[in-house]
């Protein structure tokens, strides 16, 4: 590491402790030159992640839109913060496990609403119908019968009345 003093390229480590809860490394360093004590710091480099809109502009895959997302579909419902981010944690797992440089907001919104209908079924409602810009009433409701069907066959019990 080169010296901000001298400009030699040699220094040692005195010290390295973590940073920005654990995403980097604090390096305090002493050159071999001029004895000058400096600070570095080390970061993982995360490729930056471009999301494609449905009209075809570009942006910076943002987590924070897709909680704001989450907490509008889950507003008045027993869904918890934690899971919410926890939603947010899977879907970009998930996306940067593609290892491609830019992925539509399609796969984004099917990706969240995976985890929403398992977590609960009006939040993911609320968003399925922001997300697929429902046009009427017909298919709102075969979205809600997906829902149903889902149900009746992970619970047989269930009894038609």
């Amino acid at each position: 590491m080169r010296c901000p003093r001298c400009h030699h390229n040699n220094s040692r480590v005195i010290d390295s402790r973590q940073a920005d809860d654990g995403r980097a490394i604090r390096r305090r360093r002493e050159c071999e030159n001029c004895n000058y004590r400096f600070t570095t710091f080390e970061r993982i480099e995360a490729a930056p992640l471009l999301v494609i809109k449905k009209n075809g502009d570009r942006e910076e895959f943002n987590r924070e839109k897709i909680l704001r997302g989450l907490i509008r579909s889950a507003e008045k419902r027993p869904v918890a913060m934690e899971q919410m981010e926890q939603i947010v944690d899977n879907v970009e797992n998930r996306v940067r496990s593609l290892g491609e440089n830019e992925i539509s907001t399609t796969l984004v919104g099917e990706y969240v609403m995976e985890d929403l209908v398992n977590l609960d079924e009006i939040a993911y409602i609320r968003f399925a119908s922001v997300y697929r810009q429902f046009k009427d009433m017909s298919v709102f409701l075969k979205e809600l019968q997906g829902i149903v069907d889902k149900a009746k066959s992970s619970n047989p019990d269930t009894t038609n009345d």
